[in-house]
């Protein structure tokens, strides 16, 4: 099921987002301008920071208040879940639980903080049809986000939106290089996209977008985030 070997660009020259900016025209330019293209089956990686931009999930906030970023983070959580410190662990309208509702200061203008996108999924499904429309091509598009892991130190990148292939590859019932029947296997190949594209972006380098090329074309498909990823609450032995 592995494709033989994908390559990864970064989508260098986006301009700063702003709300209401046409962003697949400005990535689809933005990819032309230094001589790429985009190809049938890659696989556009797109930070959900340039989205809720786009989008106008930006809020004003009190930066000299210690408590406005909590209450901000409060304000987007159906439930709080653990706090220590500074630091709220949420469950977000859309299933994530994640640090502060997903709640952003970096990467945006003093004063101001950056939301989650209201459906992720539909804001991949929708960049995914304008980039169609504008350059004839069958992508898939995944919207990702830093997240941390439970017991696990640092961060990593995820999908938190997704559109055109597949979120989750279910390898139950196929078999290992031994003939053992796999039963539990189930990989989440869209948050090892979005950790590969996180590579070549970075955190501070002014790269919101990457295509990964090479992945396999058996996983193109209709998918969910919030259908395939986001584990039900009977499912989870944590909370």
């Amino acid at each position: 099921m592995s494709p033989a070997g994908i390559s990864v660009f970064g989508v260098e020259g986006l301009m700063e987002i702003r709300h209401g900016d046409p962003l697949a025209r400005l990535i689809v330019d933005a990819i032309h301008h230094y001589g790429g293209e985009l190809r049938d089956g890659d696989v556009l990686v797109v930070t959900q920071k340039i989205i809720s931009k786009a989008e106008g999930r930006v809020v004003e906030i009190d930066r000299d208040d210690p408590d406005a970023k909590r209450r901000l983070a409060e304000s987007e959580a159906v439930r709080v879940l653990r706090r220590r410190g500074d630091l709220v662990i949420t469950e977000t309208r859309h299933g994530f639980i994640c640090a502060n509702s997903g709640v952003d200061l970096s990467n945006v203008a003093e004063g101001y903080a950056v939301l989650l996108p209201l459906d992720p999924d539909r804001s991949a499904r929708g960049l995914r049809d304008a980039i169609a429309h504008l350059v004839k091509v069958d992508i898939g598009v995944i919207i990702s986000d830093t997240f941390g892991r439970a017991w696990r130190r640092g961060v990593t990148d995820v999908a938190i939106g997704i559109s055109g292939i597949a979120a989750v590859v279910d390898l139950r019932s196929t078999r290992d290089h031994l003939g053992r029947e796999l039963v539990a296997t189930e990989v989440c190949v869209a948050d090892e996209i979005c950790s590969a594209a996180d590579l070549v972006m970075g955190k501070a380098n002014r790269v919101p977008v990457a295509v990964v090329r090479g992945v396999n074309r058996e996983w193109f498909r209709e998918s969910s985030v919030r259908a395939e990823i986001v584990r039900p609450p009977g499912e989870d032995l944590f909370r």
